[in-house]
């Protein structure tokens, strides 16, 4: 017996080493047709949303230049009113909060340089080029691409998207078009606001906790502002505000199974579009570094 154990476990050792390729052959197959199916699923879905942004501005385009295609503009309106002057409140809370950190954040390091009073570009700079316009872009996105999404989804679910094609009424046209020209304009138009309210948070705590005189703060901030900086700021507000709108109508009209659908759509369009609006500020500011923007 002491001679049969050592050797049928040395013939099961030795097995399990002759089957290791074929289970890492197996492993590594598998994971390559999980990663290539994933890749394949993303193509779709982005090649899903650029579809739908052409769609919408073809229809765009003809209520523009042709006379009997009309946009709603109380559609519009109403659109904007929701997704932008609501959004106003907590827009201005939090830029001034950070326009509040940026200035506490900065000073102790400005201040073993002897440059205390440099605080004001930075957070000008920061604010104009890049966090005014990318967190008003995270925070709309919570705010209003969710409430699109589950909007659409809901009428999906009602299949009131399917009485509108019934009565041949495109659905793009009159329920993505006036979201995406809402949410473009109304997020541009915040960008402004909170480059402007990020600044006076810097100012109060500059002038409050600092000790720098308001007017050496907006001098330096007039200073260390370009054109280009709020160009910039305007330019990645807009397409922002596309991106928010585009994939909050997408997974709107993909909503399937329900109540559950509906949710799922949501929580899907506020992470893909705060991922997507990291990667497209990211790209933005390399070609912005890269054209000396």
């Amino acid at each position: 017996m002491s001679d049969v154990a050592p050797q049928s476990w040395s013939n099961r050792v030795v097995r399990a080493i002759a089957a290791m390729p074929g289970r890492v052959v197996t492993a590594v197959g598998e994971a390559g047709f999980s990663a290539h199916r994933r890749a394949l699923e993303w193509v779709r879905y982005v090649g899903g949303v650029c579809y739908l942004l052409y769609d919408a501005t073809v229809w765009v385009g003809r209520g523009l230049f042709v006379p009997r295609v009309k946009l709603g503009w109380g559609s519009l309106a109403s659109q904007m009113v929701r997704v932008g002057v609501r959004s106003i409140p907590i827009i201005v809370l939090v830029q001034t909060f950070i326009g509040i950190i940026l200035a506490l954040q900065m000073a102790p390091t400005l201040q073993a340089y002897g440059s205390l009073e440099k605080v004001a570009n930075i957070v000008a700079i920061a604010m104009f080029r890049e966090l005014g316009p990318l967190l008003s872009a995270i925070v709309l996105s919570g705010f209003a691409g969710a409430s699109i999404a589950a909007e659409i989804g809901a009428m999906v679910e009602a299949e009131e998207i399917k009485a509108l094609r019934a009565h041949a009424l495109n659905p793009i046209r009159f329920l993505v078009v006036p979201r995406l020209l809402a949410t473009v304009i109304m997020l541009t138009g915040l960008a402004v606001l909170a480059d402007v309210v990020g600044v006076a948070g810097g100012l109060l705590t500059s002038w409050f906790v600092l000790d720098i005189r308001p007017q050496l703060y907006l001098e330096n901030t007039r200073f260390a502002l370009e054109y280009k900086d709020f160009l910039t700021g305007l330019v990645k507000a807009g397409v922002f505000g596309m991106l928010i709108a585009m994939i909050a109508c997408h997974e709107g009209l993909s909503v399937r199974g329900g109540a559950e659908g509906v949710g799922r759509g949501t929580t899907s369009t506020v992470v893909k579009s705060i991922v997507a609006l990291i990667a497209t500020d990211c790209v933005f500011t390399a070609a912005f570094y890269l054209f000396g923007l």
